[in-house]
């Protein structure tokens, strides 16, 4: 007898926005909570979004003549301890290990919070003429960073990511590396997670430790907190003069070497969650999507004399430019069926009974609007493209008008702490950008400089110390 489906109803999204986010994630099957605290394993369905986000990061960065490698995730503390900037922003997430092979280690040796360190000990040693340059490595990864609570995706002790580093003769080649790091994160995030947000600089006290300044995709999630979707850092030459990256130019002059590195993580994936998704389950852009078609088949009374599932085979075949699965389990009812797919977030169901046969039409019903639509067998390929197109185009358009919604200008300080405390959201304030503001504002709002957004033509006054300024800048709430 097929097993009924008895929903395991989801919170309400606007009831427990954190719980919502969580049993989503645990009923969809994408992670699960690893017996290591502050850790998470990756289930299959979740780690094969990941590897489609790779898919297109990585055709990306090998466009850009960057080639991956891979080094080591033991980095001698010392070379941590080079850039002090560096080694003291990381200093309270640090993994440290102090024996190996049942013996106490001569010196002590940190588990990957980032690269940099391990990997420019290594440039120092390839890049000795202008001829070794540019030299622009990418490297796919884990780190390390203690967490004293861990958040699905969002923050965990050991997380994945990819981590580009690059050197150049000039800083204007740098520059222009930073920004083409930049300028990919926003058009994967735009074209292929459907999501809108806000690009720029981040302040002095919220840019990486070591770099001379940091560029973010920031995004708004549906509880109107803010989630950092990338990082893009100009590093300037600090750390080619800590560990001595030289290179003799083309008129045989001794110079150091200019430096970028950028980072995106599987963080990305607790955004297209929080994002898309609603009280039913998870939302995926087709793009994303590990499957992209789900093809159910309709039996009366469960009973079936084969017709139906060469039919599913035919439909299959003529979908092939398509993440196709066909669920011909009879174990599980046809309702049961619906709402797990439903919860996984599958972009499209096809189904197919005994009137569809008849008819030669197929029933479709998309997964987020609920629509449904009768095709002929005959117009499903072309169909189905236009459906994928318009769901990709309709998550970003809702995103968008998330954002613009929730992003408000303001000009009082009383206002601003009032929206913080209630409905939250982006806030563009000019901004004086003193450190004693900027803390005070956290202190009392919980508030942070998510990126820079504009130089106006006239100056108005700082939203918290009165002082004149021409720069603006968006706050919010982060995760």
């Amino acid at each position: 007898m097929a097993k009924e489906f008895k929903k395991e109803y989801l919170v309400k999204k606007s009831e427990n926005f954190s719980k919502w986010y969580t049993d989503i994630i645990l009923k969809a099957g994408l992670a699960d909570y690893a017996p290591i605290k502050g850790c998470m394993v990756f289930r299959p369905y979740g780690y094969a979004i990941w590897e489609n986000v790779q898919k297109f990061l990585d055709e990306e960065i090998k466009k850009a003549g960057i080639k991956n490698a891979y080094f080591p995730i033991f980095i001698p503390e010392k070379l941590l301890k080079k850039e002090k900037d560096h080694v003291q922003g990381f200093s309270p997430e640090l993994a440290v290990v102090t024996m190996g092979g049942g013996k106490k280690l001569a010196e002590k040796l940190v588990v990957r919070p980032t690269s940099e360190t391990i990997i420019y000990q290594m440039f120092s040693k390839w890049i000795k003429s202008w001829r070794d340059l540019p030299l622009l490595i990418n490297q796919w990864a884990n780190v390390v960073r203690w967490e004293k609570r861990a958040y699905l995706f969002l923050r965990t002790t050991e997380f994945l990511w990819q981590e580009g580093h690059t050197a150049h003769q000039t800083h204007d080649e740098a520059k222009l590396e930073t920004k083409r790091a930049l300028d990919l994160y926003i058009k994967i995030y735009k074209e292929v997670f459907s999501i809108d947000g806000f690009s720029n600089k981040k302040s002095e006290s919220e840019k990486f430790p070591g770099a001379l300044n940091t560029y973010t995709y920031e995004m708004l999630m549906p509880d109107n907190k803010a989630l950092q979707g990338c990082t893009s850092h100009d590093l300037g030459q600090n750390f080619s003069k800590v560990f001595n990256i030289k290179f003799l130019n083309e008129k045989g002059k001794e110079e150091f070497v200019w430096q970028t590195c950028w980072g995106m993580s599987t963080r990305s994936i607790g955004a297209l969650i929080m994002s898309h998704s609603d009280d039913n389950g998870l939302i995926i852009p087709p793009k994303l999507a590990p499957i992209q078609v789900v093809l159910i088949p309709v039996f009366k009374g469960g009973k079936t004399d084969g017709k139906i599932e060469k039919e599913l085979k035919k439909i299959k075949e003529i979908l092939n430019d398509f993440r196709v699965e066909i669920d011909d389990r009879k174990e599980y009812s046809v309702g049961w069926k619906f709402n797990d797919w439903e919860m996984k977030g599958v972009p499209l169901r096809i189904e197919i009974g005994l009137n569809e046969l008849k008819s030669k039409k197929a029933t479709l019903v998309r997964r987020d609007t609920g629509k449904k639509e009768v095709v002929a067998f005959s117009g499903l390929k072309s169909k189905v493209k236009k459906i994928m197109d318009s769901i990709q185009k309709e998550l970003f358009l809702k995103s968008s008008r998330h954002l613009k919604n929730n992003t408000k200008d303001v000009s009082s300080y009383s206002e601003f702490k009032n929206i913080m405390k209630k409905e939250k959201g982006f806030l563009k304030v000019f901004w004086c950008e003193s450190l004693g503001c900027e803390e005070k504002i956290k202190e009392e709002t919980k508030a942070t400089t998510r990126c820079f957004f504009s130089v106006e033509s006239k100056k108005e006054k700082c939203i918290y110390c009165s002082k004149k300024t021409n720069n603006k800048w968006i706050f919010g709430q982060a995760y």
